[in-house]
């Protein structure tokens, strides 16, 4: 009688549990800050690797099958390959459409929404415009709002939790861009170049111009006459930092740092990029540290 009431308990327990897989690491420190115990979050995609290409390993199909939410970032940022894992996990509570499914950017306040015809002669061009909105905290605010609203829509029996959690969090949040802004205050108007366009969002937040990019057009090399007309640019500029994102090969920057005369700096664009960076906190935290000493 003990063993199967033993077993019953585990049952109940396992079942009570939320488990949410997320596409990045980013969603994954977002669900586990306003799921806490009442779920188990898991992701896809690690924290130090391009998020645009992640290769579709059969492992993932198996966590996505066992998944009750599975969330991800958008804008066609895993067009590549989440759809064949969806389609592969034969899960229809995380189906396209679902309560279980949960795109973030139709909460988010986006940038470079682009216009006119969109096709492979403008780059690797995103439609929706550009996907890495988890890097304006604000954004982070409501991804968590949408996160905790989702939950507790699939399991309302822990929404009192949910909320407390995300209040919580909101809190932290507040406290914590203030430190930011003020860190990042002295830097305002001060002109960057990036490698990719993951930190618009960012620099768009704290007054950082980028003027210019490593890549002539998003996802595509940089080519000599390119790399020239920028790092000529650049210098007039006065250019401090060229951002470069841990996946990208600091030697394609290595040339237009040469003409502009502006370092190039690493910065994590992920949870997960660092060991050390854990949280959604952690990430904003290690950015300033680097940008703003």
């Amino acid at each position: 009688m003990t063993f199967l009431l033993s077993i019953f308990l585990s049952a109940n327990a396992a079942l009570a549990t939320v488990n949410v897989v997320t596409t990045t690491q980013d969603l994954a420190a977002l669900a586990n800050a306003v799921g806490g115990s009442a779920v188990t979050a898991d992701y896809l995609a690690r924290g130090d690797l391009d998020p645009h290409f992640i290769d579709a390993k059969p492992s993932f199909m198996v966590k996505l099958s066992k998944a009750d939410l599975v969330l991800s970032v958008g804008m066609d940022l895993e067009v590549g390959w989440l759809p064949g894992l969806l389609t592969g996990a034969r899960n229809p509570k995380i189906t396209p459409g679902s309560a279980g499914n949960l795109d973030l950017s139709g909460c988010v306040t986006k940038i470079e929404v682009p216009t006119g015809m969109i096709d492979r002669s403008r780059g690797d061009l995103h439609p929706g415009g550009n996907p890495h909105y988890w890097l304006n905290p604000e954004n982070g605010r409501k991804m968590a709002r949408a996160i905790a609203g989702r939950l507790a829509a699939i399991d309302p029996g822990h929404a009192g939790e949910y909320t407390k959690n995300l209040a919580t969090f909101e809190a932290q949040l507040t406290a914590k861009q203030a430190q930011w802004a003020t860190k990042m205050a002295p830097l305002k108007g001060t002109n960057v170049v990036g490698y990719h366009s993951t930190f618009d969002y960012f620099c768009a937040v704290y007054g950082l111009n980028v003027i210019g990019f490593v890549e002539p057009k998003p996802g595509i090399p940089p080519t000599p006459a390119h790399t020239l007309r920028v790092g000529q640019a650049a210098k007039a500029a006065r250019v401090r930092w060229i951002f470069v994102e841990p996946y990208k090969n600091p030697a394609d920057a290595r040339p237009l740092a040469t003409l502009s005369g502006a370092p190039a700096l690493l910065l994590p664009t992920s949870v997960g990029a660092e060991p050390e960076i854990k949280t959604y906190f952690d990430l904003f935290d290690a950015i300033v540290l680097k940008v703003a000493g």
